[in-house]
């Protein structure tokens, strides 16, 4: 692990779509709310949108609005690319090798001005960025606790099972899980999956964010976004990993 005593927490998704940016963003807005200066990144977005024959990270830019920072997208985003693929793929179909000790260098520069940093990943913890280098030794890298995002829907179960498996098999700390209804529909299995995992594993759930219309970045709402959030989720743990890190 890295020696950078490091305060704050990473966000990763049992997959790619499950709402990792919209929890993200909800977390960094509640705590912007009580008065903390919160650093985001994103050290890697792929599929940016295109405007002005320039490239735009959306998500990005929306966890930089949320938190209210006044940093440089691009070192919020230090690495940003067009196609929608796994960030070494669509690296190396642009030319670009990323490069881990850049991306921890961009991340001290957020840090050094916060009380604390939230981390968004792209997709789930083995996601390479590099030949060998996967999203979890970033978070090994970074010395950041975990919050793993999933959908509440059929296939749940293994995939946070994996996930959490995978990241406490490297030594990561897992501080929570959260789960997001992808679909309008109620089924048994996303009835009764959150309390299945939670009796599989001793990690806290945080809770379940219901079924929300798809929103495009240009009509995210800090205010919409944090009520989701403070609504649904059990805010408790957040608060204790903030007062553990001070």
């Amino acid at each position: 692990m890295s020696d950078w005593l490091s305060r704050g927490i990473f966000v990763t998704g049992t997959d790619t779509g499950v709402g990792k940016t919209i929890v993200g963003g909800g977390l960094a807005a509640l705590l912007r709310n009580q008065g903390l200066k919160v650093g985001v990144m994103k050290p890697v977005e792929t599929g940016c949108l295109q405007e002005d024959g320039s490239i735009v990270p959306a998500d990005g830019k929306f966890l930089k609005d949320m938190a209210g920072l006044e940093l440089p997208l691009d070192t919020i985003v230090p690495y940003q690319f067009k196609e929608p693929l796994a960030p070494w793929v669509a690296g190396k179909r642009e030319g670009v090798e990323i490069a881990p000790d850049y991306l921890l260098e961009k991340f001290k520069e957020i840090s050094q001005d916060a009380d604390f940093v939230l981390v968004e990943g792209a997709g789930g913890i083995l996601v390479p960025l590099a030949q060998d280098f996967f999203f979890l030794n970033l978070i090994k890298q970074f010395n950041l606790p975990l919050l793993i995002i999933s959908r509440v829907e059929l296939g749940a179960i293994n995939h946070t099972l994996l996930t959490l498996r995978v990241a406490q098999m490297e030594g990561i700390a897992v501080v929570g899980v959260v789960f997001n209804c992808l679909s309008p529909e109620k089924t048994i299995a996303s009835e009764t999956n959150p309390q299945v995992i939670s009796s599989l594993t001793e990690v806290p759930i945080w809770g379940v964010i219901p079924h929300y219309p798809p929103l495009k970045p240009q009509f995210f709402y800090r205010e919409v976004i944090t009520q989701l959030v403070q609504k649904h989720l059990n805010l408790s743990f957040l608060q204790n990993l903030v007062l553990s890190q001070k």
